[in-house]
């Protein structure tokens, strides 16, 4: 195989603490030579593309009260494991912290906001990371812990280069928090990619501006996918004491491209982003001064999952030792916890009651980027080669082959009856997905429907039969 070919990659242990003392004191005996596991979907493909070389694995699934949204004295805080698809949920970010909200909708597709985190965006520390620029804007801090002790390090002095943080080898992010926007203040993100969904950025913005009788007082301004890091720009400076006039936008937006150095990639030329940040910056202060900042978001969010959170139980595995996953009902047992994804895991070890293997789940891409191996994973959609064998122990997966309930039934039905299947290949994970769809929010429009499938591709027409066979699934009855 070419280079680029070989995704094998594997580690010597995965291990699942009970307690944030027990990975502390995992992480400090391997240091550099452990990761820590979230939801590991960067993870995982910096293992198979050899970015990242370790020995240990330590999954903090186990640990309870590390997801999740509060807000105390003005502070808004996520845990460490708290989801995108918790993020958009929480009407305590919506409200009080709008670009987070924004940039973790923006996050690749339903199935990666269900397992991807939001301090694993942070932590990756790519520049084209959405979340980053967000809480930047919101003067993010970062709490950092290790078992010499804890620090508190403000987002803006978290990164020092591409995909580099000041993180210490033995430390571990503990929280993110950052101060509620309040009357007077506003905010939004906005992002351009080369599609709707699962598109890294080309570039991203994130605004927050504080307003004292309609002059600015206080304003920030993050830029993403422009530099080696994300930055603050400094023609935020240009809005404070002004009002937003038509005048004072474009002067700040044209001071900003002039601020970035962007690269030329396969995504764009230095010069378009260059242009794209003059761009999107004056329609997002635009938008700021006409109070529409929330104008586009979405009556209901789509997010192919049950709502709830489903916790893991510590366990500990080296190459050889199983791992068991109850799939379509029945318990699986073998080992791969330290070499495979859950796609490879499931094609080679899963098989159904007659005996055979279940090779339903495809792999289109191996990179989270076209949905044919999305499986259902304690209720939620989720991308099978995104997530690790080891994080699977111990809980449910469903397949196509187990897919098989009377609603699910007619679905199928109405793929096969409206022409929805072409070749088949990605069509397994377009199933998956619509049933997450339908079962979440029932009747739906078109455009919820192209919505909530826009992490799956068809490779070989276009997607109006698939609209259509779920336009006309009949609900309820027998099938």
């Amino acid at each position: 195989m070419h280079d680029v070919q070989d995704r094998t990659w594997s580690v010597d242990r995965f291990e699942r603490p009970a307690t944030i003392d027990e990975a502390l004191a995992l992480l400090d005996r391997y240091g550099s030579d452990a990761r820590i596991v979230a939801g590991a979907t960067d993870l995982l493909l910096e293992l198979q593309r050899h970015i990242r070389t370790v020995d240990m694995l330590i999954d903090l699934s186990a640990i309870d009260d590390l997801d999740g949204v509060d807000m105390s004295a003005g502070t808004v805080t996520l845990g460490p494991l708290t989801t995108h698809r918790q993020v958009v949920e929480s009407d305590i970010v919506r409200q009080f912290g709008l670009p987070l909200a924004q940039a973790s909708l923006e996050v690749g597709s339903a199935q990666l906001r269900n397992r991807a985190t939001v301090v694993g965006n942070l932590v990756t520390a790519s520049p084209a990371n959405d979340t980053i620029s967000a809480l930047l804007a919101l003067d993010a801090q970062v709490e950092l812990a290790s078992i010499d002790g804890d620090r508190t390090v403000s987002l803006s002095d978290f990164y020092t280069g591409v995909r580099q943080t000041v993180m210490a080898s033995n430390e571990l992010v503990t929280a993110v928090r950052f101060p509620a926007m309040s009357s007077g203040t506003s905010g939004m993100f906005a992002k351009v990619g080369l599609r709707s969904a699962q598109a890294i950025s080309v570039v991203h913005a994130a605004v927050v501006i504080e307003r004292l009788g309609g002059v600015i007082s206080n304003a920030r301004i993050a830029l993403g996918s422009v530099a080696p890091t994300v930055v603050l720009a400094d023609a935020a400076r240009s809005l404070e004491g002004s009002a937003l006039t038509a005048e004072t936008i474009e002067r700040c937006a044209s001071l900003a491209s002039g601020e970035v150095t962007p690269i030329t990639d396969g995504r764009a030329t230095a010069a378009y982003r260059s242009h794209l940040v003059r761009v999107v910056l004056s329609r997002m202060l635009h938008t700021l001064a006409a109070g529409d900042e929330s104008s586009q978001w979405p009556t209901r969010v789509i997010t192919l999952a049950d709502g709830g959170t489903h916790s893991s139980i510590p366990m500990a595995a080296g190459p050889n030792d199983p791992i068991r996953v109850l799939i379509n009902g029945t318990g699986v047992t073998a080992p791969g916890a330290t070499h495979e994804s859950l796609l490879d895991w499931i094609r080679s070890n899963a098989r159904s009651r007659s005996g055979e293997l279940l090779t339903g789940t495809k792999e289109g891409c191996a990179e989270g980027e076209c949905g044919a191996c999305t499986v259902h994973m304690d209720g939620q959609s989720v991308l099978a080669c995104l997530v690790l064998a080891g994080s699977a122990d111990g809980h449910e997966i469903t397949t196509i082959e187990g897919l098989d309930s009377p609603d699910d039934v007619r679905l199928q039905d109405s793929f096969i009856a409206c022409g929805a299947v072409q070749c088949g290949f990605c069509t397994p994970g377009f199933v998956m997905a619509a049933s997450s769809l339908r079962t979440e929010m029932g009747e739906l429009t078109a455009d919820e429907i192209r919505d909530g499938l826009s992490g799956n591709i068809c490779r070989c027409t276009g997607y109006e039969s698939i609209v259509e066979a779920l336009v006309s699934t009949p609900t309820g009855g027998t099938s």
